[in-house]
């Protein structure tokens, strides 16, 4: 199955998610700090740390990491509100042909969302410039290229225990290495996250990722489960969510998975 098979697909799993959805009133504070804790591109400053531990790789079957450090920062240009995020990841990936891991840093992004006034209460709707830079300390743990695109995101809070977003980015490489493998990336990131009681939620955010350069891809699905704690000024949200492919094509991407994550989101 290639890419030009798979698009419709992903053309009506976007659809559905941007479809029109009662709105609702949010009185309950916790609630709506439960609701932002798993916003993406809240108007909120935020400090997060995401693991991907991998298990498996295709193809290959070695085990790989990946640990993302964000933060997330409001602007305001003019009568239009922004949200700038910067990522940065530390990444251990096994080489070829011993499959000795290598460490270092990859690639820094840095995001900039133009966050729609939408007039609806729990709808965010983001678009925006993306920029990734050849940042990585090793040839194994980034591109070797400069990359730039765009961003969309949307997350809607349905009802007080319902939310779901999507977050749809494209880049492609313009600078770089003439060696390496030029960049040409679409990723897809449905996300729905269910409220329990006492802040507890139960997620599904998978990164569904294709290549265009090479036609490869990788669509895993995901289940896990968090906390979301509050106190005076910080909201901290705590979750873990196993992952595994669905479909796959190519080597290097994950078989399986475990998703950490640590956020905190300043009052």
């Amino acid at each position: 199955m290639r890419l030009r098979q798979l698009l419709p697909n992903i053309a009506f799993s976007a659809s559905i998610l941007v479809l029109p959805a009662a709105t609702w009133a949010q009185d309950d504070e916790a609630a709506k700090d439960v609701a932002q804790a798993n916003n993406a591109l809240a108007a909120a400053t935020a400090l997060n740390f995401h693991d991907y531990y991998i298990g498996e790789q295709t193809e290959t079957g070695e085990a790989a990491n990946q640990l993302w450090a964000r933060l997330a920062q409001p602007l305001s240009l003019g009568s239009t509100s922004w949200l700038m995020r910067i990522s940065l990841p530390l990444n251990t990936y096994p080489v070829a042909p011993d499959f000795e891991r290598q460490t270092g840093l990859g690639d820094l992004n840095i995001l900039a969302a133009w966050l729609v006034d939408t007039g609806r209460p729990g709808l965010t709707f983001g678009i925006g410039p993306q920029i990734t830079m050849d940042t990585a300390t090793e040839d194994a743990t980034g591109s070797g290229k400069w990359s730039a695109g765009l961003a969309n995101y949307v997350f809607f809070a349905a009802s007080p225990k319902l939310q779901y977003f999507y977050l749809l980015t494209w880049q492609a490489s313009f600078a770089g290495d003439d060696a390496r493998e030029d960049v040409n990336v679409v990723a897809f990131q449905p996300g729905l996250v269910y409220q329990l009681p006492h802040g507890f939620h139960l997620r599904s955010t998978a990164i569904w990722t294709w290549n265009l350069e090479n036609d490869t891809y990788s669509v895993p699905l995901g289940f896990g489960a968090g906390k979301v704690v509050r106190t005076e000024k910080r909201v901290y949200n705590m979750f873990v969510e196993p992952q595994w492919s669905v479909v796959d094509d190519g080597a290097g991407w994950p078989k399986w998975q475990i998703f950490l994550g640590f956020n905190t989101t300043f009052k």
